[in-house]
């Protein structure tokens, strides 16, 4: 992050996700070839979970792994460790396309990234994806259990970036999920 705390010039080299977005996520991928590779990469053993990326690396300074306590300790988590369920969508596009965009890749990234989020849809909110979770096992949920933009990364992987043919594998409405 360039002009961290708000002082001009002071950067934050903290792992965290936001170079997903220059993959996957976007119209247009930014970084291409081998630089793209390690940044998916890194992202996947450093801030992915069942339930999306992690804000922060663990080994990170600040890391909290669980967003807990009061207002103060849960703001203070927010950002430094907590799962947002939602950037599951740029990365498994990220994922998909460093690896090919093929079939077998997509059917993969099906298996391995959008498999766990669909399992959630039965335990917090039924039919839904959390806001948040804890950056640790068991991953609980946490914030709202009806999040839209979670619920919507999780259809729009379905729909458009694993759809093999165009064809969907679930139906959210009727919740028939075929993996």
């Amino acid at each position: 992050m360039i002009d961290a705390d708000h002082q001009p010039g002071k950067n934050d080299a903290s792992f965290r996700p936001n170079q997903i977005f220059a993959i996957g996520g976007l119209p247009l991928q930014l970084l291409e070839g081998e630089q793209a590779i390690r940044i998916v990469e890194g992202v996947e053993s450093r801030l992915w979970t069942p339930l999306g990326l992690r804000s922060l690396a663990p080994e990170e300074p600040g890391y909290m792994a669980r967003y807990e306590g009061g207002v103060r300790e849960r703001d203070g988590a927010y950002h430094q460790g907590t799962v947002w369920p939602w950037l599951i969508g740029p990365f498994v596009e990220a994922w998909v396309r460093v690896h090919g965009g093929t079939v077998p890749a997509k059917q993969e990234a099906r298996k391995r990234f959008l498999a766990p989020i669909l399992q959630h849809l039965q335990s917090a909110g039924l039919g839904h994806v959390s806001e948040i979770a804890d950056a640790e096992t068991p991953h609980t949920p946490r914030g709202c259990p009806f999040q839209a933009w979670s619920l919507a990364e999780a259809i729009r992987l379905d729909r458009v970036v694993l759809a093999e043919n165009g064809i969907a594998k679930i139906s959210i409405g009727t919740l028939s999920i075929g993996i």
